[in-house]
Parts: structure tokens; sequence; C-alpha cells
């Protein structure tokens, strides 16, 4: 075997990104500290062709070098817009249709495994703080809390890897 060539990769361009069909998946970022994080959440969005990312909170904005450095030039693909209230917008993407899903721990949560989306929704992920999560006030709002199945000896996963793995999931079954 041998490595492709960024050449070969027959990757879109920004425009043809625009203007082409995308997942009808919707990514919030609820109080988000890395840029590093928010950055690799753009490129991963970039990746499976989500609808937008919505930036809430504390959540920084591009541009900013540190996001830049692991978006990789996501962040002018990617449609993105900030919110300062995630609450008011997760009611007001419910009141839109959106379904909205928090990804956390919690009582009650649907494992990601077992989770199957109605192709004929749109969906919006809620990824929380690395340290607090998803804030409560959202969790209780969300139409369903997902979580990844863990079975080490740690807790959480970082927020860009939560978020690669439910985005692709996500993706996958809508999709295919």
């Amino acid at each position: 075997m041998r490595k492709l060539k960024n050449s070969e990769l027959n990757r879109l361009s920004v425009d043809e990104f625009k203007s082409s069909q995308k997942t009808s998946l919707i990514v919030i970022l609820d109080n988000i500290r890395s840029l590093n994080n928010i950055g690799s959440v753009f490129r991963t969005s970039d990746a499976f062709l989500i609808e937008k990312i919505y930036l809430c909170g504390i959540t920084a904005k591009p541009p900013h070098k540190d996001i830049r450095r692991t978006a990789l030039g996501a962040t002018d693909s990617v449609a993105w817009e900030y919110r300062e209230d995630t609450l008011k917008l997760v009611n007001e993407l419910q009141e839109n249709g959106v379904k909205v899903a928090a990804i956390e721990q919690a009582e009650n949560a649907t494992m990601l495994h077992e989770f199957a989306p109605d192709k004929s929704n749109t969906y919006a992920l809620v990824f929380g703080n690395e340290v607090k999560g998803v804030q409560q006030e959202v969790v209780s709002a969300s139409d369903y809390v997902l979580e990844i199945p863990q079975f080490g000896t740690k807790h959480s996963l970082n927020i860009s890897v939560s978020a690669g793995v439910v985005i692709w999931d996500i993706f996958e079954k809508l999709r295919f």
C-alpha cells in the first residue's frame, strides 16, 4: 500500500463545501475553554459536512491562532455563530423542530450505540465544558441525553475526542 498525496484525496474546495448538501447535524459547544478543542471540533465538523456550529458562553470565536492551528482552515468552511446563552439557543432550535441531544453521563441516558436517529429530523449535539460538562439546565431541556460507553478507569473523554466519536456515529446512522 502507498499513502495518498493530498492532491489525490479529492477534497472539496471551501466553495464546494459551502454549497454541498450537509448532514442534518448541528454542533453546540457549551462553554468550551480550550482553543485547541474548539479548532478540533471545527475540523471534525468539516470532515462530516456538519450544518453549523454554535459557540456558546465562554467558548472562544475565530479568528484565533490557537483555533486556526487545529482547525486547519475549517473555520472558513463550516458555518458558525456565537450565542451567549446555550439554553436560549436550545429552546430556539427546538421551537424550529430540531431535536437536541446533550452528550453527557446522566441518569437514564441512552448509550450512543443504542441511539437510532430518525433520518427525517435535524439533530443538535451539545458538548460541554472540559471540567463541568454540559450545563444541567441544558441537559434537562434536551430531547435526548447520549452517553459514550466507557470501560476503563477514567470517567470521561476529551471533548474533541467525544465530538469525533459522536459525530461519526450519528453521521453514519443518518447518511447510510
